[in-house]
């Protein structure tokens, strides 16, 4: 069994390798020409192109190893079905599931690597990205894409956001600093919520502190009703936050979670990108699996542009069902753990029920 799960493991890796250079290569030569209009409106240099591609690979293998791990195993069995190789070895006595065993067992080990790249690499690699793409190409303040929270200068004033929704109009925790020429604070104005209508930012309570400028003491306490803000800024003016929690690890996303939590914000979108850290690796061995059946119930009519085109299709409808799972929630229409779970859920038991259609 060593020499048959040797052969095995080198005929998958060596498919593996292939598939990973290639699906990089496609998507780092299309999302490339996408950007490469900034880098050259913005006269970019030689080092912003290698920064850009160095960090991107990180970042493209995370997202492609799933869809090669499925192309692979398709690729893989399919062939040693076309030769008959597979039907040699059940007529030998070994059973599917030690065929398979060895191949499954790989892709429970890239998961595993696949967990800790997210943990520990992609952070790093997407911070680099984004202050890349963001602040040196597109100019956006270095501030709003470094810290979980917002902060930004306007004028003689300074706002804070704790979080920012861009996708519903809303912002929540707005303190905004007001300082005189001496840069000693004036006023401080604090809300809750503030929703973009009408082209204004509007809230219903605005609690306003005043200030002396000599003595530095509160002197004034207002509690205002359905006041407007002027923040400078629009709700797309805040999208580079949704970017914030590609560049955390597990580990802050629950620290961040907890602590908007504990102050009465809302934390649903860290909770669904927490629990899709842990969620995500796995889609390797989900992959992995549901391409057993596809490729052996082909048999020996099994080719390569078949095997490409069905694991291209299956990646896509499996691209379609998480993102729209994710959407239900970041809205809060299904539990965080639920919604970082349902696609691989759903793919597994579709791999049960194709496996328990091939014919022995």
């Amino acid at each position: 069994m060593k020499i048959l799960n040797r052969f095995l493991l080198i005929h998958f890796i060596r498919i593996l390798s292939l598939c990973v250079a290639a699906f990089i290569g496609i998507y780092l030569l299309v999302d490339f020409f996408e950007k490469v209009d900034d880098f050259i409106d913005h006269k970019a240099a030689l080092w912003d192109y290698f920064t850009y591609l160095t960090n991107s690979i990180p970042f493209i293998f995370v997202q492609i190893l799933p869809l090669a791990i499925l192309t692979t195993m398709v690729l893989t069995l399919g062939g040693l079905s076309r030769t008959n190789e597979v039907t040699a070895l059940r007529a030998c006595g070994i059973s599917l599931w030690q065929i398979v065993l060895p191949l499954m067992s790989l892709a429970l080990l890239l998961s595993f690597l696949l967990l800790l790249v997210n943990e520990f690499a992609l952070p790093w690699n997407n911070k680099q990205l984004n202050y890349l793409l963001e602040v040196k190409l597109k100019g956006k303040e270095q501030g709003q894409l470094t810290r979980n929270e917002i902060w930004y200068r306007s004028n003689n004033r300074i706002i804070n956001i704790a979080v920012a929704n861009p996708q519903k109009q809303q912002l929540q925790g707005v303190i905004i600093f007001t300082f005189d020429d001496h840069q000693k604070i004036e006023k401080r104005q604090e809300t809750a919520l503030a929703n973009y209508e009408n082209g204004t930012w509007q809230t219903s309570v605005l609690i306003e502190r005043i200030f002396d400028s000599k003595s530095g003491d509160m002197v004034k306490v207002h509690d205002l009703k359905n006041m407007a803000l002027n923040l400078d800024r629009a709700p797309e003016d805040f999208s580079g936050q949704e970017n914030l929690n590609n560049e955390l690890s597990f580990r802050q996303l629950s620290t961040m979670a907890k602590k908007l939590a504990q102050e009465g914000y809302d934390s649903t979108r860290q909770r669904v990108d927490m629990h899709n850290r842990i969620a995500m690796p796995f889609t390797c061995l989900i992959m992995g699996f549901l391409g057993v059946p596809f490729a052996l119930q082909r048999g020996r009519n099994s080719n390569i542009a078949l095997g490409i085109g069905l694991s291209l299709g299956i990646g896509v409808v499996y691209f379609i069902i998480q993102s729209l799972v994710t959407a239900f929630g970041y809205s809060n229409a299904l539990p965080p753990l639920l919604a970082a779970w349902t696609t691989n859920f759903i793919f597994f038991l579709l791999g049960i029920w194709l496996l328990l259609n091939v014919k022995e």
